[in-house]
């Protein structure tokens, strides 16, 4: 794959996890595909993983599963 930042092949799909919003308007969205450059070491999505994050975020409340977590402050 090429990777829009650099040009250089050699990009990759990463699937993470990230967290949008804090408190009660916190959601966490598992398996968010990331693309990530051994070339130059950028990481970023693509427009059409972008448009699907934020379609998840509006329709949050249709959640099925809800997980607790524990959360550790970084001092």
């Amino acid at each position: 794959m090429i990777c829009d930042s650099c040009g250089h092949d050699g990009a990759r799909i990463k699937r993470v996890s990230r967290s949008y919003g804090k408190g009660d308007d916190m959601v966490v969205i598992d398996k968010v595909p990331i693309v990530v450059c051994a070339h130059c070491g950028e990481s970023y999505m693509t427009a059409e993983t972008a448009h699907e994050v934020e379609r998840l975020r509006l329709h949050k409340k249709n959640v099925k599963s809800r997980r607790l977590a524990p959360v550790i402050d970084y001092v």
